[in-house]
Formats: C-alpha cells, sequence, structure tokens
C-alpha cells in the first residue's frame, strides 16, 4: 500500500469511529485515554474519621512516651527520709513551745533478708506482688486499674507492687497525688535496676508498718507473738503478711470482727502459697491462727492525767483529721493543743485538792473536768488520776446520769415558749404525776422542803423540784429533751430519746464533756461550737499542715441567752441558792447549776463567766453502782459541795489576771421556738400550756433539790396553784419548725452503768432511812 493508501485508510477509520453508532470521537477518545490512566476512588468520611483518630492517638501515644522517657531520665532516686519518718509525733500545750506528751517511740530492728525464714518471704509475695520477681517493679495493670478507681469515684485501690510501696515508704510522702504516683513509678523502675530484687525485699520488710507501734518484721513479730524473726512459722508468717494491709482491720485485739477479717486473708496468702508452687498443700492444711501475745496500747503512752488528753487528741487526728495510725505514729508531727498548761495545772490541783489521797476508798471515786472557751476549744481537762491504770476517761467516754443540770434546759424551753424569768410556779411539795406505769408516784423537793409560788429564776436558784415539774406540764411533753438537744447535748445520749414530764430532773445520761458545750452554748451568747483539742498541726518533713477554723452557730438568739444566763446566776448569787457558799464565792459574775442524780449516783457542777469560760465538773463512784456518800463515808455528797468546790478552786486559778466578764442585759424577747421535742415514749401526754394555763398534774417520775444549803421559804401549802406570770401573752406558742440535731456525736464506748436512765424514783437525792 502506497503511502497515500495508507493515510486514506487511516482517515476512513478515524472517520468511521467518529461517525460510529451512538459513539463518538470524544467517546473513544476517553476510552482509550481510560486505558491509560485510571481515576483514583473517593473514601467515605467515616474512612477518614477513623484513620485520622488512629493517627492523632499514636501521636499522643508517641508524645506521651516521650515525655515518660524524659520525666524517667530527669528523675532521680532521693535521699531517703527515714530519718523524718522514725521521729515521733510530739504534742505540745497551746504555746507550741512546751511538749505535753508523745504518741509513741519508733519501735524498728532492721535484720538482714536471711533471717527471714523463705516460706515467710514467700508469704508477703504472695500476699502483696506474686510476680515480685519477675516484673520491672512496677504493675502497669494495676497502676491503672487504681488510677481509673480513684479517678471514678470509687473504692481507693493499691495497685503498687513490693518495689512501689517501698519506694512510697522511704523516699516519698503518703499524699495521693496523680504527680506523686508518677514519681514513685519512675523512682520504683530505677531501683529495680539499680538493687536486687533481695536488696529491695529486705528493705521494705525492714521498713513496712505492722500495726501495734511495730515498724519492720523483727518489731512485729515480738509485738504479736513474742518471738524473733527467725522463729516464725508459717502461720504467723501468713498473719503478718495479712496484717500490713489494714492493721486496724486485721488484728485480733480490736475483736472477732477483725479476726474473721485476718482469717479470711491468711487464707488468701496460704492459697495463693499453694497455687505459686511456694507451700505444699500438706502444709497448708496445717496452717491455722496463731496464738498472739497480750498487747498494751498505752505501755507507751504518757501516763498520769496528762495521757487522757494524749489519747483524745490522737483520736481527733484519726476521726476529724483523717490521719492513719502510721502517720501519727511515725510522721514526724508537731501538734499544738488547745490545752492552756496554767489551766492544766490548776484542774489538777483543784481534783487532787478536794478530793485527798486519803479520802476512803479513793480507787472507786472519779471525777471528770472540762474546761471550755467559747469557741468550742476545750483549755483543760481532768479525765482520771492515771492513764496507765485505768484507760477509762472520765470526762469524754463516762456517761452520767444529769440531775438537776438539765433545769436549764427546760429554763430555756421556757423562755423561747415566750415565758420570762418571773413567770411563777408553784414549789409545794409533793406533787402527785402518772408515771410511765401507770402508777401515781410522787415527785418532792430535797428533805421535803416546801416552796410556795416561785419565779423560774428563783426555782431556779433553790432548785425546787416541783416548781420545774410543773413548769415541764406547762411547755408539753419533750421540750426540755429538744432544748438540751438545741444546745448540744446529743440525742443518742441514753434516755434523750424518752421524754416525759419529769425528764427535767434529768434522767438521761451526758458526757462532762457534752454537759460543758451545752452551757457552754449558752455563755457564748447562744452560739454553738464543737468542742476540739487540736490547734494547729505540721510535720517535720514539711508535707502535711493543718490549722484548726472553729465553726459556731447561733443555736438560740442572743437576747434568749442574755435571759438565760441572767436567770443562771441564783444558784451562786442567791443567799439560798444550791451553790452560795461554794461556787457562790468566786467574787465575779458567773452562772450555774448543781445537778445530783437518784441516791447520790452522780454529782456535778456546771457554770462559766459569761463569754469567757465554761467548766463542768462531774463525779461518780465506782462503775456507777456505788453511791458517793457510801464511797467517801460522808452524810450526803451533793454537786453544791464537792463539785461545786473543784469548779471554784479551778476557775480562781484559771482567771486569775483574766478581766472580769460582765453579766449580758436582758431584754424583752417573743416566742422563737424554733424545735419539737423527740418523739413521746411515756403513757401520758401532759397538755402544751401557754404562760397563763394550769398544767396537768398527771406524769412520771420524782425528785428532789440539789444541795443542802437549800432552805424552805414562802408558804408549805401541798395544794397545786395555777402558775401566774407577768407577760400578757394569750396565744398558743409557734408550731414547731424544726428539730435540732446533736452538734457533737457520742464516741461509740460501752459506759458503766453510771445510771440506768428511765424513771429513776428521784433525780436529786431524798434521806435514806
Amino acid at each position: 500500500m502506497t503511502d497515500e493508501q495508507d493515510g486514506a485508510a487511516r482517515g476512513d477509520a478515524e472517520g468511521n469511529a467518529e461517525r460510529g453508532p451512538r459513539g463518538s470521537r470524544r467517546s473513544a477518545a476517553a476510552a482509550a485515554g481510560g486505558r491509560g490512566r485510571r481515576r483514583k476512588k473517593e473514601h467515605g468520611l467515616a474512612f477518614k474519621v477513623f484513620w485520622r483518630t488512629v493517627l492523632g492517638l499514636f501521636g499522643l501515644c508517641l508524645l506521651g512516651f516521650i515525655a515518660l522517657v524524659v520525666i524517667y531520665l530527669r528523675t532521680p532516686i532521693p535521699a531517703a527520709h527515714a530519718d523524718a519518718s522514725k521521729q515521733v509525733s510530739i504534742v505540745y500545750y497551746s504555746d507550741g513551745k512546751t511538749e505535753l506528751g508523745r504518741f509513741s517511740t519508733v519501735n524498728r530492728e532492721d535484720v538482714k533478708l536471711a533471717k527471714v525464714p523463705k516460706t515467710v518471704r514467700y508469704e508477703f509475695l504472695a500476699a502483696e506482688d506474686r510476680d515480685f520477681y519477675k516484673n520491672s517493679g512496677v504493675s502497669v495493670t494495676g497502676t491503672l486499674r487504681a488510677a481509673w478507681s480513684t479517678l471514678s469515684g470509687g473504692q481507693e485501690q493499691g495497685g503498687s507492687t513490693i518495689t512501689q510501696q517501698y519506694v512510697k515508704n522511704n523516699f516519698l510522702t503518703q499524699d495521693r497525688s496523680a504527680k506523686r504516683k508518677v514519681k514513685e513509678i519512675m523512682i520504683a523502675l530505677k531501683v529495680d535496676r539499680k538493687l536486687s530484687k533481695d536488696d529491695i525485699l529486705e528493705a521494705y520488710l525492714n521498713n513496712i508498718y505492722f500495726g501495734r507501734g511495730a515498724y519492720g518484721i523483727q518489731a512485729a513479730s515480738q509485738a504479736y507473738f513474742g518471738v524473733d524473726v527467725n522463729e516464725l512459722d508459717a502461720s504467723q508468717g501468713a498473719f503478718l503478711a495479712s496484717v500490713i494491709n489494714a492493721p486496724g482491720l486485721y488484728d485480733p485485739q480490736y475483736g472477732k470482727a477483725a479476726e474473721t477479717r485476718a482469717n479470711a486473708r491468711m487464707t488468701y496468702v496460704l492459697d495463693g502459697m499453694v497455687k505459686e508452687g511456694w507451700l505444699s498443700a500438706a502444709r497448708r492444711a496445717k496452717a491455722h491462727m496463731p496464738q498472739f501475745k497480750k498487747y498494751d496500747p498505752h505501755a507507751q503512752q504518757v501516763s498520769g492525767p496528762s495521757g487522757y488528753i494524749v489519747a483524745d487528741v490522737r483520736a481527733e487526728l484519726e476521726k476529724k483529721l483523717k490521719l492513719k495510725p502510721e502517720d501519727i505514729d511515725r510522721g514526724g508531727l508537731r501538734i499544738t493543743t488547745t490545752i492552756d498548761k496554767g489551766s492544766q495545772k490548776a484542774a489538777v490541783a483543784a481534783v487532787h485538792k478536794n478530793i485527798p489521797t486519803q479520802t476512803a476508798r479513793l480507787d472507786a471515786l472519779h471525777t471528770g473536768l472540762v474546761a471550755e472557751k467559747p469557741d468550742g476549744a476545750v483549755v483543760a481537762m481532768y479525765g482520771g488520776e492515771d492513764i496507765s491504770k485505768n484507760a477509762y476517761n472520765s470526762a469524754t467516754r463516762a456517761q452520767l446520769q444529769g440531775g438537776s443540770s438539765f433545769k436549764a434546759f427546760a429554763l430555756a424551753a421556757a423562755l423561747q415558749d415566750g415565758m420570762t424569768l418571773q413567770t411563777r410556779f408553784s414549789g409545794a411539795s409533793p406533787l402527785k404525776v402518772q408515771g410511765a406505769n401507770g402508777k401515781s408516784i410522787k415527785v418532792y423537793n430535797d428533805n421535803h422542803e416546801q416552796f410556795g409560788m416561785l419565779t423560774l429564776d428563783r426555782a431556779f436558784a433553790v432548785s425546787s423540784n416541783t416548781a420545774y415539774v410543773r413548769l415541764n406540764q406547762a411547755l408539753g411533753t419533750g421540750k426540755t429533751l429538744a432544748a438540751a438537744q438545741q444546745l448540744g447535748i446529743p440525742a443518742n445520749s441514753p434516755d434523750m430519746d424518752n421524754p416525759s414530764t419529769t425528764d427535767v430532773l434529768g434522767s438521761a445520761a451526758v458526757r462532762v464533756i457534752d454537759m460543758a458545750n451545752a452551757y457552754n452554748t449558752i455563755s457564748a451568747e447562744g452560739k454553738k461550737a464543737d468542742p476540739y483539742f487540736i490547734k494547729k498541726v505540721s510535720s517535720v518533713a514539711g508535707d502535711y499542715s493543718y490549722d484548726a477554723h472553729p465553726d459556731s452557730k447561733q443555736a438560740i438568739s442572743k437576747d434568749i441567752a442574755a435571759n438565760l444566763v441572767n436567770g443562771m446566776t441564783g444558784p451562786l448569787k442567791d443567799a439560798e441558792g444550791t451553790a452560795h457558799k461554794t461556787a457562790g464565792q468566786l467574787n465575779r459574775p458567773a452562772a450555774g447549776k448543781t445537778g445530783t442524780s437518784s441516791y447520790y449516783k452522780s454529782a456535778w457542777f456546771t457554770g462559766f463567766t459569761p463569754d469567757q469560760l465554761t467548766v463542768s465538773v462531774g463525779m461518780y463512784a465506782g462503775n456507777g453502782t456505788v453511791s458517793l456518800d457510801k464511797a467517801t463515808h460522808n452524810e450526803s455528797f451533793y454537786g453544791g459541795d464537792t463539785p461545786a468546790t473543784v469548779w471554784l478552786d479551778f476557775m480562781r486559778a484559771a482567771l486569775k489576771g483574766e478581766k472580769v466578764a460582765k453579766l449580758p442585759e436582758t431584754k424583752d424577747v417573743k416566742q422563737t421556738t424554733t424545735y419539737s421535742p423527740p418523739p413521746v415514749t411515756s403513757t401520758t401526754q401532759p397538755p402544751t400550756s401557754t404562760t397563763s394555763s394550769t398544767p396537768s398534774s398527771t406524769s412520771t417520775t420524782s425528785s428532789s433539790s440539789s444541795s443542802s444549803s437549800s432552805s424552805s421559804s414562802t408558804s408549805s401549802t401541798t395544794t397545786e396553784p395555777s402558775p401566774t406570770t407577768t407577760t400578757t401573752t394569750t396565744s398558743p406558742p409557734p408550731s414547731p419548725t424544726s428539730r435540732p440535731t446533736p452538734t457533737r456525736p457520742s464516741v461509740p464506748i460501752t459506759p458503766p452503768p453510771v445510771g440506768n436512765g428511765g424513771q429513776p424514783e428521784s433525780s436529786e437525792p431524798q434521806p435514806t432511812p
């Protein structure tokens, strides 16, 4: 074919292609181009988001890894703070300089790992870190699990290897911050590379806290079993490996529940030993709960009266400041208390002066004294003669029937219900009332004294039982106990949930510190504050600090409190007042009330100088079943006698050089009742009365006055005239709006049977045949 023919053929082909059926030249070209260059496929949005997320997370992980590497390289192994951790915690008086006592000395003796039986070593691994000899010093899964539990608000978990625990105890503080945890991990990784596993295990066993004041396995072996570490058997070792988890929860000295928890933990440890091949099944079957050495928790405590203060300071550190026992014992804490050295010396001297050593059956006579500032600071406390001989604190643990001390609470309720100090009730004796069992009983004044119509302040001064029972009838059942709670008596004190017409005579049992707190509310212009012992805490290592910030709230109005203070001066300044011959000789404006329970089972005086210092003194004999008059071979034992004299001698010394407090001015006040009484449990409910109504003569129990100095005056009639009043109020008291809650819950202890509550024959003593 010639060139021309060839060209023509190509032309015809091109023309045919251009004119082909349903085709075009462009489609052919496109087809030809498609065979040479394939078009890219577009990906969906989800695909892009997924891979960008993956790349982003990878980048973050890479940056995090780099950051961890940098932190690791820049984190040195610090010097051990063992010296600081070994220092005892010291308790100071309020000046922050004079030592009051110490909690304990550090009980620790290091031993070589070779001295620890191999079985015992592996029991600690079974309990705390079964991969100890395999891991790099850190458990990643455990750490992440613990971190997630903490961040999600779950229960705190350890998640730490033995190496991490050693690092935390030996190099770091005990705080739970993320920063500290990261630092712990980095140091653990370095320690694991620097030290052998045996060296780490040895240091760990010599450093860990076992409870009972023991640090290290040698001290623990002696504290729990009285043997050296090399004599430990498999059962003893399993217990020691278990107790470090929480000494306060697993030490059988704390009761059966603790022993049960320890047994379960030991089962976990011993079963783990068999699973790991470290203990044969035969030896496992022979394991049992070991026998323990008797432990005296007060062996290293301060003896004498100061020991009770140190013990209560420790309790406040644990319960209020949430410090663990090991933090207190080995933390090098410096605790400044609220206890004034001069006031404390005065408290001990006042008790010793008035209860001399030659007193018959002195070992059976117990005195509690608490002195409190308006903000709740306890400046002095006498809980007993020697805590090493009797650990029971008569000031903060013993619960004594309150006796006529409760009349102050009835007076508070009366003033809030619209009565005044001049409202009158009959003091005629006896007064027949109906008891909870439906039987009629009689209320007497002490020594069957007779009074005519008495104003409330006069009846308070001479402690007329019948007048205050009639007042209680007019108020309505339960108002006195409600006012007591309002001022600071805990609602869960014995018999505080058993209101009756005669609860004003003090069948409820309270602690001395609670009575001081309730009267302190009255003294402090109606502001209620919780008692406290700790003013400031710091640590030698500088990793802990605390400053008290006492808080108070208005429990009753300032004007009501002012009237109440003035109404409570009678027992001291009235010539026939129940404490006139004792506490009344203070020669300063003061107020207070005596209290004596049935058959002299307890005797009280609680008083204050207004908005300055409140002091309560409570006394009982034996375990509360011994009458004070029998214990001392006296004819009687009233609150206006020894307790008021102890109060007087203390106040004279404690207030020496202090300004003379003034009584507040009284003002006319309106009804301000803002509380409701506890549920009624007695069989009768005397009707609530205004100040112009006649009280019902039916209720429960009987009582009398609180001092032998009380004498009869005015009428001797035994009729029951209607109460008269100087107020013009005719409307009923306002409806209750709220029920007060206690400001200080009772310590959960078993008190001595110093009063069985309920319905005593008399909350003030009667002459015995």
